[in-house]
């Protein structure tokens, strides 16, 4: 454990360095319910500011931000008394880029895309390590009257729970976590299958509408997607009196 981090509270702070809007509520949103708190700071100039106003706990860096020299920006080049744990995010999947990732010290590694349990699950291991305590942790997060609950990859409405496939869960929680936002049939594909991927030409909207079919959502009263013409989808969290048909 680090003697110069600050001690690990009930509630621990993270420090989330990413510039992306979408990827940074992405992760904001699995972590603050009963994780952490959270603070978003799109470069290394306002993170070194929040590194000592703020004093997080653990930080979540991309490290594909300037130009892939952001960890360097941060001073992990070097070991320092004052370092705190770090994750790091980053597209490139190859072992170099990962490699070079520990070389500067880095924690652990996440390729993006990724699961929001995959997040929380590294997240609280990296923090028990670094801390040698347990971090209380809420899974469920509540919009609505719909309830996702991130480790055990469950969906429930009014109570009742959807048999969603692994693809389905991850769009809903990819909308869910920017409610309001419009998402373009592009950015949900770089953030759900990588800005490599080649996909079908309908892969974005077969997926909505069977998500759609089992939240009971029609497209012309939605309840919780719904569709922007010529542009995207939005989430909106709109309660019902009614549970789901069986």
């Amino acid at each position: 454990m680090n003697p110069h981090a600050p001690a690990l509270e009930s509630v621990p702070r993270v420090l989330l360095v990413i510039a992306q809007p979408l990827l940074a509520q992405y992760v904001s949103l699995a972590l603050n319910h009963g994780i952490a708190q959270t603070r978003a700071v799109p470069d290394a100039p306002e993170a070194r500011t929040a590194l000592s106003a703020w004093r997080p706990h653990l930080a979540v860096v991309d490290m594909d931000l300037a130009h892939g020299t952001i960890l360097e920006q941060l001073g992990y080049t070097a070991p320092s008394a004052e370092r705190i744990p770090l994750i790091a995010l980053t597209r490139r999947g190859d072992l170099a880029r990962k490699l070079a990732a520990f070389d500067h010290g880095v924690d652990d590694i996440l390729t993006v895309p990724f699961s929001p349990e995959e997040l929380v699950a590294r997240l609280l291991a990296v923090l028990r390590r670094s801390y040698h305590t347990v971090v209380a942790f809420t899974p469920v997060i509540r919009l609505g009257d719909l309830e996702i609950d991130i480790l055990n990859r469950s969906v429930r409405v009014h109570g009742k729970e959807l048999q969603l496939t692994a693809v389905e869960l991850s769009l809903l929680y990819l909308l869910a976590a920017n409610p309001g936002q419009l998402l373009s049939r592009d950015v949900i594909l770089d953030q759900l299958w990588g800005a490599d991927y080649v996909p079908e030409s309908n892969i974005v909207d077969r997926h909505i509408r069977n998500l759609r079919v089992k939240l009971q959502n029609g497209w012309r009263h939605p309840r919780y997607i719904a569709t922007i013409p010529g542009q995207g989808y939005r989430f909106i969290a709109t309660a019902s009196d009614e549970p789901p048909a069986s």
